[in-house]
């Protein structure tokens, strides 16, 4: 390894290298260009990743919703038509039935899909917004955060059917005046008082809803509404590595039993698998990773084979050069030496530089995407992936610089003092 930190080395490495400026530029610009491809594309796709992974940060990767819609098919009976209505009985059922099934929670609202806000009202201050029935397994599903001093639903607000109620910030806003502090504050409800217990932070990546919905327990809105066992929808979360498409279509099925639904009809009820579409995402940047890998090193390669075509026409030109050095008593492995060292030093400083283009080009990337409406976030490379992608290059470089290496030691002195 002494040779490594001779002086005479390098010098003879840039000799090398000055005679044919050009065609090393161009060589090396081809390892340069792999490299950054690779480091580009794998850290944009990383971004999308990264934006995605914030997105369904405030909900479950693996929820999914069932609603009831109109039957398509008759069934023991029942004719074309039929208006499907989930129950609160569906919940035990899907529990008992689907082990899958972490977490289920049936949920109400007033205020969309056609029906109409809630009327709500304070002192003189009055509007309408949307008001949600839940249950507190709602938030093991689709997190809320909570603004200090307040709570969510709990299991006492259900069994006592508590009216009390977790409004949003702007409903805090426009219902309460600026200093005022809303927790244990009464406001109406279609004219029925409840108690403020929370007051929650809006989050846009949280589903359909908005700043100004108001939570209350789901016994309670049952008693305010006289909706009796009725569902809106269920919000389900499935464990860890299941297969949530096939979660999803054991609850249909499991539902078409429980409510005489012919087993080939897809229509009665509907359904919206998050979990399906995080996978397709996931696979989606994934896939792009794997194609700048591909691509890059497929790049790398054929700036690498152009490495050592330019020390293989360099072996050739310095064949009289090389037979005086073997005549002086320069050992086979100090001339292979030579020559591999200079293939490594031309790949690695081509790795450096389009690591740092790639890095420089991530960083633009980030800039430039920091206030677009997309998810997208802090587009990076794993400090290793370069670490491995350089090393690799290392190797590559070795590896082809033995061709022109073999080619020099395979030189013999007399034939080279010959050549003019």
């Amino acid at each position: 390894m002494r040779f490594i930190f001779d002086r005479n080395t390098w010098q003879e490495i840039y000799g090398s290298i000055s005679k044919n400026k050009v065609r090393t530029v161009i060589t090396v610009v081809g390892v340069l260009w792999g490299i950054f491809i690779y480091i580009a594309l794998s850290g944009a796709a990383k971004g999308m990743d990264n934006g995605f992974e914030s997105m369904f940060e405030s909900i479950a990767r693996n929820s999914m919703f069932v609603w009831g819609q109109n039957t398509s098919m008759p069934n023991e009976g029942y004719k074309t038509g039929r208006q499907m209505q989930l129950k609160l009985d569906d919940v035990v059922m899907i529990e008992n039935r689907i082990p899958e099934v972490e977490f289920i929670a049936p949920r109400n609202v007033r205020g969309f899909f056609g029906s109409p806000p809630a009327n709500i009202g304070r002192k003189n201050k009055t509007g309408s917004y949307s008001l949600f029935g839940d249950y507190p397994a709602f938030t093991k599903i689709a997190p809320k955060k909570i603004y200090d001093g307040g709570r969510f639903i709990n299991d006492e607000d259900i069994d006592q059917a508590r009216k009390v109620a977790v409004i949003g910030e702007r409903t805090q806003k426009e219902l309460f005046d600026k200093d005022e502090n809303p927790i244990g504050g009464y406001f109406k409800i279609d004219n029925v008082y409840f108690q403020v217990v929370g007051v929650h932070k809006y989050d846009p990546s949280g589903g359909f809803g908005g700043d100004g919905d108001i939570f209350i327990p789901f016994s309670t809105f049952r008693k305010l509404y006289n909706t009796g066992d009725n569902v809106g929808w269920f919000s389900i979360a499935a464990y860890d590595n299941v297969d949530v498409i096939k979660v999803e279509e054991n609850i249909k099925n499991l539902l078409k039993n429980i409510h005489h639904v012919h087993p080939d009809d897809d229509r009665a009820f509907g359904s919206f698998n998050l979990g399906e579409q995080f996978n397709k995402i996931v696979g989606f940047a994934d896939g792009i990773t794997f194609l700048s890998l591909i691509v890059g090193i497929a790049t790398i390669l054929a700036g690498v084979i152009g490495i050592g075509n330019i020390l293989l026409i360099s072996v050739k030109e310095r064949t009289k050069e090389l037979g005086v050095r073997r005549a002086l008593g320069a050992t086979p492995a100090e001339v292979r030496n030579q020559i591999v060292l200079e293939s490594v030093f031309l790949t690695v400083i081509a790795g450096i530089m389009g690591i740092i283009l790639g890095a420089l080009a991530l960083a633009g990337i980030s800039s430039a995407t920091q206030d677009i409406d997309f998810p997208y976030t802090n587009p990076t490379v794993p400090i290793p992936y370069v670490i491995g992608a350089l090393a690799i290059m290392v190797v590559l470089g070795t590896l082809i610089g033995l061709i022109p290496a073999q080619r020099a030691v395979s030189i013999k002195p007399i034939d080279a003092l010959r050549e003019e």
